[in-house]
């Protein structure tokens, strides 16, 4: 395993992903029973691991060190993020909330399904930290195309509260790094997750400088912690106005359905923005096999976005792309859905990993109805998109 002292440069190729990791963020514990709850009813004999477990992360750094596409991957050190760059985006009061609850020593559900434990907060600032260095890197011109390889999650973390295995929001923090530095003007966050990124839209709800755009299942509300909806009407608000686009695709959407909502929807709004900066906010529990999601990407899928992607940064941002790490619950096939997007933005032109799992059938006809409807709801509500 990669530690941040003993990391391998691999001689870049003519295109190459900066991956930045830190083996401190496998410390974190979400805990063990009935699938995120951690609760043992007393009548089962095997309780599972959280499905955030440091098992998913530890096979997609093994898959990036000892996978074909390797020697396209090298290896930068993650660091721990300090107080003052977290506050650039959290309130005071939540951070000394955390912190607090881990000088406890005790484990906390800090929200539902939301566990803090002994190690938990240093893999947070480790995730955060790292995340800040992925886009320092980008910003000194020392890579174009960079993935953050972190967990805990982050994108569900708003300002003020924890919410959906997450406690710092990692990409929201990088885009204020992007921002504040003088080096950004605008920048496009585009989360595929298969849940609504619900705290970085909530951080830039009222900015004109980040659009946010979220790809997810129509999952609603979810409770206290997770009031947004995601739902097409939660555009932003004053000068932020039409800078949240919500994609609340069908369940069973699938990697046909994707690639139009990425090329009718995404794709426009990006241009129409202008980013000098994007930032994909990946999640593979959009996967056909995720045990926390419906949406029936395969490896194709995650390939094709991977290409979308890259093109977009190609056109709007001199080629600048810095990745995010978010979910992604199935222990193996996460692994491999990450390689076949990275194949996609590094322009591999044959898979060099087929899919190990059976074809799973796609009718798209419902997820086309449904971007089409999103797309004239932007069209009539949405200023800087109306007429597209």
């Amino acid at each position: 395993m990669l530690s941040s002292d003993h990391h391998q440069i691999v001689k870049p190729q003519s295109d190459a992903v900066d991956v930045f990791w830190h083996e401190g963020m496998l410390q974190h514990d979400a805990v063990e029973g009935v699938f995120d709850t951690g609760i043992n009813p007393g009548f089962l004999d095997v309780l599972e691991k959280h499905p955030e477990n440091a098992d998913r992360v530890r096979n997609m750094v093994s898959i990036l060190l000892r996978g074909p596409i390797s020697p396209y991957v090298n290896w930068l050190p993650g660091r721990l993020a300090i107080v003052s760059e977290l506050l650039t985006f959290h309130t005071s009061e939540y951070i000394n909330k955390l912190t607090e609850a881990d000088k406890s020593g005790e484990r906390r559900e800090i929200s539902a399904g939301t566990f803090m434990s002994p190690g938990s907060w240093e893999a947070a600032l480790l995730a955060a930290g790292t995340t800040l260095s992925a886009m320092q890197h980008i910003l000194n011109s020392r890579g174009k195309i960079a993935y953050a390889l972190v967990r805990p999650p982050g994108h569900h973390s708003q300002p003020t509260q924890a919410d959906g295995y997450c406690f710092l929001n990692n990409a929201a923090l990088s885009v204020k790094l992007a921002l504040d530095s003088g080096r950004c003007s605008r920048v496009a966050v585009i989360d595929i997750d298969v849940h609504y990124g619900n705290g970085t839209a909530e951080g830039f709800y009222r900015s004109d400088k980040v659009l946010t755009v979220s790809l997810h299942m129509n999952h609603g509300s979810w409770g206290s912690s997770h009031p947004q909806k995601g739902s097409v009407d939660e555009l932003g608000e004053g000068v932020g106005l039409g800078y949240n686009l919500n994609v609340p695709l069908p369940n069973g959407t699938g990697d046909k359905g994707y690639e139009y909502a990425m090329n009718e929807l995404v794709v426009p709004a990006v241009r129409k923005f202008g980013a000098d900066m994007v930032v994909l906010v990946v999640g593979q529990d959009s996967s056909a096999f995720d045990p926390n999601g419906r949406q029936c990407l395969t490896m194709n899928g995650y390939r094709r976005i991977g290409q979308i992607m890259r093109a977009m940064a190609e056109e709007h941002s001199n080629g600048r792309l810095l990745m995010v790490q978010e979910g992604g619950y199935h222990v193996t096939y996460a692994a491999y859905c990450l390689h076949a997007m990275l194949e996609g933005v590094l322009k591999i032109s044959e898979p060099y990993l087929s899919d190990p799992v059976a074809y799973y059938p796609e009718d798209e006809a419902v997820a086309v109805e449904a971007v089409k409807s999103i797309k004239r709801y932007h069209s009539e509500y949405v200023p800087f998109l109306r007429g597209t």
